[in-house]
């Protein structure tokens, strides 16, 4: 069974930082494109960033370019969601999700939410003004 582990998320003040962790197996983070998204209530989940099985791509959600950032740790088998600049719009519940693929696809990033098969338990995130 996948495990998907999110941790980092809390109160943060606008303008502030905080650095979301998702930990998974080593299987997983080695043979899996991952991606964040983050929900608020009574809204679909939404994409905000996704890393490539390979670790040498990432893309981002307009609303976040330039102020988030997607990182991983192979020692540690965790992606990492860098947050800068939060604004009270990016409070949410941020998920971690995996969806495996072999090589061959690498460098593809994915985007929606229904390309992942599995997904972590979420973490908050609170932004206030």
């Amino acid at each position: 069974q996948v495990q998907l582990v999110e941790s980092g998320g809390g109160l943060v003040q606008a303008g502030g930082s905080l650095r979301l962790s998702c930990t998974s197996s080593a299987r997983t983070f080695n043979t899996a494109a991952m991606g964040w998204f983050r929900q608020t209530p009574g809204k679909e989940r939404e994409f905000v960033g996704a890393i490539s099985r390979s670790g040498g791509s990432t893309d981002y959600a307009d609303s976040v370019k330039g102020r988030f950032t997607i990182s991983g740790d192979k020692a540690k088998n965790t992606i990492y969601l860098q947050m800068n600049s939060l604004k009270p719009e990016d409070t949410a519940d941020y998920y971690c999700a995996a969806v495996y693929v072999t090589s061959l696809f690498g460098s593809t990033l994915f985007s929606r939410e229904a390309q992942y098969d599995y997904w972590g338990q979420g973490t908050r995130v609170t932004v206030s003004s």
